[in-house]
């Protein structure tokens, strides 16, 4: 399996004194799939302008998180037949990017498949990565353990750029900027083979997304031949649509509810990490699981089987990460806002037993040094009951905040 730690390592080499790329190809594509120029360098001899531009785009090509912008994806076994994908980027990755005729293929597969309505540059580069041994505590020994040879394609949209003034130094007057085509950060890459546990993966191919709200499955099948895979972000969309679907008729607010849910499935996620006595980023959540925090969420029992049937189709035998179905900082916010409200329900509540032994249950309240307090007598005078309090010449009385001399 691709991890972070695999594909940090290949993007440390993407410096000018690492650099291993032994070739860059290319093709610009236009609006109307027309291939327009095709590039045809050797990576090492380009100038340092070109070379640090080309570098900063193919490390944008690996970028982002493993699981969401990057997923490994499987060939299956008719594409690694003669006539499949994995068998001919096997052959453009033997050939090292030097076969005019693989390269025409492999731009007209992009072309045909890449739905992108615009002028883009599909860029492809060989790379050959003496691996070398690194004993247990990570420090590296002077011994090859195996030479990765790689492919790694990067797909740019190449855009316009805005209209504006400048200086027009032909002219030496301000006026209408001249504008031209820019290449952007790639929109969609992949790195083949898979480069997992410091060794080639010839069985899948790492696939880079920018935008993980779009995986483009269908690029995904056409192009590269494997089975669709949602990122990370899709699956939380899908996830929360459902939830929230079945919930709609029978509660006010199913964004509350939701809330409650994914609040259920973060504290499940740091009770295993508590027993576990470690961090488990890949906790899945299975169907058995899923229900259980349903029930403690105190979802409303006529619409549970419709949830579990949802994600059962959804997610069927392969589980998502219970941390990816969760938006914590909504999380976080709702629990804020709980504690908020526990804490004002908590005043009021004093407020009202302050108010009500003050109003109701007393109807004088006296204050008086010790002293005096055995000093005081309850006399009838004229009829009516009074409180008496004997006062001496030199002492002090305070009535509601007024000092008054007896």
């Amino acid at each position: 399996m691709v991890t972070k730690k695999d594909i940090l390592e290949l993007k440390r080499r993407f410096k000018k004194e690492e650099c291993t790329f032994t070739k860059m190809t290319g093709c610009y594509v236009d609006c109307n799939k027309n291939k327009v120029v095709k590039i045809n360098e050797t990576f090492l001899n380009l100038d340092d302008e070109e070379f640090f531009k080309y570098l900063e785009i193919a490390k944008k090509a690996l970028s982002g998180t493993v699981g969401n912008n990057l997923l490994e994806l499987d060939f299956p076994e008719e594409e690694e037949l003669p006539g499949g994908k994995q068998h001919f980027f096997m052959a453009l990755r033997q050939s090292e990017l030097k076969n005019d005729d693989l390269l025409d293929r492999f731009y007209d597969l992009i072309i045909e498949n890449y739905g992108y309505v615009g002028n883009y540059l599909i860029l492809l580069f060989h790379d050959a990565y003496d691996v070398i041994t690194k004993t247990e505590d990570n420090l590296k020994l002077d011994e090859s353990e195996e030479v990765y040879e790689y492919l790694l394609c990067a797909i740019c949209p190449v855009c316009l750029t805005k209209p504006g003034l400048g200086y027009r130094e032909d002219e030496n007057r301000i006026g209408p900027r001249i504008r031209d085509w820019v290449v952007g950060a790639p929109d969609s890459g992949f790195l083949f083979p898979s480069f997992s546990e410091r060794s080639a993966d010839i069985h899948t191919i790492t696939y880079y997304v920018k935008d993980a709200k779009d995986s483009h499955p269908e690029f995904i099948a056409d192009a590269l031949g494997c089975g669709p895979k949602r990122t990370a972000t899709e699956q939380k969309q899908v996830f929360q649509a459902f939830v929230k679907r079945a919930l709609a008729p029978v509660v006010d607010d199913p964004d509350d509810v939701l809330l409650d849910i994914q609040e259920s499935i973060s504290n499940m996620v740091e009770e295993k990490e508590d027993i576990a006595e470690l961090d488990a980023p890949d906790i899945p959540l299975s169907t058995d699981t899923f229900k259980e925090v349903l029930q403690e969420s105190g979802v409303p029992e006529t619409v549970l089987p419709e949830i579990e049937k949802s994600f059962t189709e959804e997610f069927g035998d392969c589980p998502p990460v219970a941390k990816i179905l969760v938006d914590e900082k909504a999380v976080a916010a709702n629990i804020q806002a709980k504690k908020e409200q526990e804490l004002q329900k908590q005043v009021q509540e004093l407020k009202e037993i302050v108010s009500n032994e003050t109003v109701k249950t007393y109807d004088v309240i006296l204050r008086v040094k010790p002293e005096k307090e055995t000093q005081i007598k309850v006399e009838t005078i004229d009829g009516q009951k009074c409180l008496v309090i004997p006062m001496d010449e030199d002492e002090h009385l305070n009535v509601n905040g007024v000092n008054t001399n007896v």
